[in-house]
């Protein structure tokens, strides 16, 4: 149970460096939060400016990527609660949460799509790719970057059920799972924006 529970924290205190705050804070002066949609993520901070913004992109990814490739160290020749593929699908989980709510910013963070995407191109490589495909695709149709991260999102427990990845591990595959519908529900004004024809598109700035 220790592992189970220093794995989780250390999940969500990686997950939980705000990266787009901290880069507009250090070479801008400004606070991210204070502008636009009020969110820390890459989308955000590129109004900010674009090359932030690519590198808080790449920044909430990789915090991700290091809290399951740690975790599947730390659970390297374990069995039980902390077998490594559940072990990664719980850091996931945890990176996730970290971002979402974290503990430096009074628990008011991004939407994890960035750090979900680190964190899961270490479990199903696969589903990923074809989970980024999907989000170009809405993109470049809809130009709405909320809702091309929806279906994106929405779509990855159903590829990797598909690609028969972890059908045979339910726990696993609940994590991922949980972790899909977290980020999902974290757009919920964005859901409410696009029901409502208010949403800004890619390449307009939200006043």
């Amino acid at each position: 149970m220790s592992r189970v529970l220093f794995i989780a924290t250390l999940s969500y205190l990686l997950g939980s460096i705000p990266f787009g705050y901290l880069l507009v804070r250090i070479f801008r002066g400004e606070d991210v939060r204070q502008s636009g949609s009020g969110n820390i993520g890459a989308t955000n901070v590129s109004r900010k400016s674009p090359a932030l913004g690519a590198l808080t992109l790449l920044l909430d990814a990789l915090k991700g990527t290091a809290a399951v490739a740690l975790a599947y160290r730390l659970s390297d020749g374990m069995t039980g609660p902390t077998h490594p593929d559940q072990a990664m699908s719980m850091a996931a989980l945890f990176a996730v949460l970290g971002h979402i709510f974290p503990v430096w910013l009074k628990f008011r963070g991004g939407k994890g799509v960035a750090t979900g995407l680190g964190s899961f191109i270490l479990i199903a490589p696969k589903s990923v790719l074809v989970a980024a495909a999907i989000f170009i695709a809405a993109l470049t149709i809809s130009r709405y970057v909320s809702l091309a991260s929806i279906l994106a999102v929405a779509s990855f427990p159903l590829l990797v059920y598909a690609f028969r990845t972890y059908r045979s591990a339910p726990i696993t595959l609940a994590f991922m799972t949980i972790t899909s519908l977290l980020i999902i529900a974290r757009h919920h004004e964005n859901i409410r924006r696009l029901l409502a024809g208010t949403e800004s598109r890619m390449g307009r700035k939200r006043t």
